[in-house]
């Protein structure tokens, strides 16, 4: 056992402050569309990914593993599986309203930014410790999620721009990032600088105020 140590002993008001200051700071979080190829050190997304590593998780089992890619190769290959996922979704398979909110928010089925962007770190979930191990891990989604939420804080706070890519089923992510079976694509995280003139489409920059997402019982 070690003894749990908050950082500071802060009165109230400074740590109002310090709360109100990240908010802020976070706030200006937009998914990003448009990408330009100017490099991002390595350093960066290997200190993303520790930071995301810190997240708490079901049981502890810290039931993720994160698959940096950077290679042409690579990149071409994810946008070209990717891109007839997302054509035979916006043929009919989401849905006319569905497509529509996308439509909205400038997504389309063509990715150039999967080529464009330097990183592209997909996320995985591992629903058993190991290949032999009979037993599932617990909460392997919601782990890897707020896993992904660091993740997503660490590039902000270094001045990247991000993007997030649900990956279900998309089982082609095993293969290209040659990870095991008893792992699972969660979501890919596209970074790396914006393109000049990247713009927030209008439905994106709204957010819903504090009263409707909370409630105090």
């Amino acid at each position: 056992m070690r003894p749990w140590n908050p950082d500071l002993d802060l009165p109230d008001d400074a740590r109002i402050a310090h709360a109100a200051a990240f908010c802020e700071h976070i706030a200006t979080r937009h998914s990003c569309r448009s990408f330009s190829a100017k490099p991002v050190p390595r350093a960066i997304i290997e200190t993303a990914i520790a930071a995301a590593g810190t997240a708490p998780s079901g049981a502890n089992r810290r039931p993720w593993h994160f698959a940096a890619l950077s290679s042409t190769g690579a990149k071409t290959a994810l946008r070209v599986a990717v891109e007839e996922e997302e054509r035979t979704f916006y043929g009919g398979v989401g849905g006319s309203e569905w497509q529509g909110l996308l439509r909205d928010l400038g997504a389309s089925a063509e990715k150039p930014y999967l080529e464009l962007a330097p990183w592209i770190i997909v996320a995985f979930g591992q629903m058993r410790a190991s290949e032999t191990s009979r037993f599932p891990n617990p909460h392997v989604a919601e782990s890897v999620s707020i896993a992904c939420g660091l993740l997503l804080t660490t590039l902000h706070t270094a001045g990247l721009a991000t993007l997030v890519h649900t990956a279900t089923p998309a089982r082609f992510l095993n293969r290209l990032c040659r990870r095991p079976e008893h792992e699972r694509p969660i979501m890919m995280i596209i970074t790396g600088h914006p393109a000049p003139g990247a713009t927030v489409p209008a439905a994106a920059a709204e957010r819903k105020p504090l009263d409707q997402i909370a409630s105090w019982l």
